[in-house]
């Protein structure tokens, strides 16, 4: 990536979303987490410092904090991140917020969770399909609470913060304001569909049991993949939703609908 010295001659405000996500084949080189997610920002950061660009705004995740959590997630957790992606994450937020701003600058670290809308694959996907082709979910069983954040809802913040003077610098968690259980996602998924739903409250010892024989012959459900559907990881926006003085636009489940509805067209 270029970054050199004219790169932000006439930008205002220099939004980061560039990086390298989770490698869930896990055949990436540990390395390139931190070449992509570190330096680059790293070195872009720098150009921001002594440009006329008056904000800084880098999507960096919740995974720069934990990879598993107890409870609600805030600022507030000490980060102990896991994976080479969370590492190399916190490394680059923990760059930026080692320098001191000149006058006049901003920037904003955002920790969305799990982004989704029009075109999403992934888990979201793999349940609009289970659910489309009336096969019934089988992990019924599993109790869980989980955070999501719509894109729309991520604009609004982006837009938000580059339109307003009044947002401090600082760490922020992005999320829809309600967390949902994957048994509440199915539904969502199935009223989009007009499709019955169709929960099995199968036992989790079951469960567990095929996971692990997935992971042995690799079938769709893998032990992973259970854990992806089946944890609980919500995430508070507390301290946005105070720092805008206005709740996030859309509901998680108007959200998901949405999402919901472009699988249609794919």
């Amino acid at each position: 990536m270029d970054t050199n010295a004219g790169l932000f001659e006439n930008a205002e405000v220099i939004i980061h979303l560039a990086g390298k996500a989770h490698d869930l084949k896990k055949v990436s080189d540990s390395k390139e987490y931190y070449a992509v997610n570190y330096e680059i920002t790293k070195k872009l950061y720098d150009q921001f410092l002594v440009s006329k660009a008056k904000k800084f705004i880098f999507i960096s995740s919740v995974k720069a904090v934990a990879d598993t959590i107890t409870g609600e997630l805030d600022e507030d957790v000490v980060p102990n991140p896991l994976t080479h992606y969370g590492k190399s994450k916190l490394m680059a937020e923990e760059y930026i917020r080692s320098h001191d701003l000149p006058l006049g600058k901003s920037f904003y670290i955002l920790r969305p969770c799990m982004i989704h809308g029009p075109g999403n694959k992934g888990n979201l996907n793999l349940l609009y399909q289970l659910v489309k082709k009336k096969i019934p979910y089988p992990l019924a069983s599993f109790k869980n609470k989980r955070s999501f954040l719509s894109v729309e809802n991520l604009c609004f913040v982006i837009s938000e913060l580059i339109l307003r003077r009044d947002i401090s610098s600082g760490v922020y968690n992005i999320a829809d304001n309600e967390a949902l259980s994957t048994n509440d996602v199915v539904k969502i998924l199935a009223k989009s569909l007009n499709n019955k739903v169709r929960l099995w409250h199968l036992a989790p010892s079951i469960i567990k049991l095929i996971a692990k024989l997935g992971d042995a012959i690799h079938l769709p459900l893998s032990t992973e993949r259970l854990n992806k559907l089946t944890e609980s990881y919500i995430v508070s926006n507390a301290k946005l939703v105070t720092a805008l003085g206005k709740s996030l636009p859309v509901t998680a489940r108007d959200g998901l609908h949405v999402t919901s509805n472009s699988f249609k067209q794919s």
